[in-house]
Parts: C-alpha cells; sequence; structure tokens
C-alpha cells in the first residue's frame, strides 16, 4: 500500500473539472444545474461513493481474512445534506453493504462485522466531522448489522 497519493485536477468550464487519476484515468465533475451543468458527479456524491467503496473492500478484506467467502458485494450510499452556520454540509451518509452469500455461510460473520468498519481508511478519516451509518445484509436481505 502507498502511504502517499497524488492526483490533479483541472477546470474545463463553470464548475466542470476534469481529475487524472494518472495510470487510471480520467473522470469528469460538475456540480449539479444551477451552478453547474451536472455532466458528472460532484464532490459531495465521490466522496459518499469513496466511504460506500471502503467499507464493502474492508468487509470483503474481513471476512476473507477468515477464509469466508462473501460472494458478490454491493452497496447502495445515500448523503444528507445541511445548513451548518449558514453554510452547506454534508452531515450524514448511510451505506447499505449487500452480501453475496447468506449469512448461514459464513462462519466468522460475527467477527467479521465487528472489526471491517476499523479498516476502512475513508470512512475512519471522516468519521470526525461526519457521521457515517453502516448497515450490512446478507444475500437473503437479512439485516446483519446496523450501525
Amino acid at each position: 500500500m502507498d502511504n502517499e497519493f497524488k492526483l490533479s485536477l483541472e477546470l474545463l468550464e463553470d464548475y466542470k473539472f476534469v481529475i487524472d487519476f494518472g495510470q487510471f484515468g480520467e473522470v469528469i465533475s460538475d456540480e449539479p444545474e444551477p451552478l453547474g451543468s451536472g455532466e458528472g458527479p460532484n464532490p459531495s456524491r465521490m466522496l459518499a461513493a469513496s466511504v460506500a467503496n471502503c467499507l464493502a473492500a474492508s468487509l470483503i478484506f474481513a471476512l476473507r481474512k477468515y477464509k469466508d467467502e462473501p460472494g458478490k458485494v454491493s452497496a447502495d450510499v445515500s448523503g444528507k445534506l445541511e445548513r451548518v452556520d449558514g453554510r452547506w454540509r454534508i452531515t450524514n451518509i448511510g451505506v447499505e453493504l449487500f452480501l453475496g452469500n447468506d449469512q448461514d455461510a459464513l462462519p466468522h460473520l460475527s467477527q467479521a462485522l465487528e472489526k471491517f468498519e476499523d479498516f476502512c481508511v475513508v470512512t475512519q478519516s471522516v468519521r470526525n466531522g461526519i457521521d457515517v451509518d453502516v448497515k450490512v445484509y446478507d444475500s437473503n436481505n437479512t439485516k446483519v448489522k446496523d450501525v
């Protein structure tokens, strides 16, 4: 794992930026109307996607550490914007993680659920300023974690 990373972004027009991830390619970011034209995800959505992606990867890591196979993991993420001291702020990110296998096929699920969030660099980094709620479901949509 690299301890440092670097990327660059450049304004294309109005509020639309191209974000260059180097060897991983480029992504367009844009604010929704009326500021921008909504031609790409805005930074708030990218932050929410980063939290969800990191949590999903951390859950997979924690399960595989115990030799459990989570199956095809997916996630839904939502964000809440509120005015704080007159300025828009992300005040909550809600993440629902869905395991591809039933909890009965994951003998170490409870141990993995106790630890996986600690592995998530992004979530633990933003939690000081943003509430992050996490729910995990198995392949039968049975809730196995609700924090």
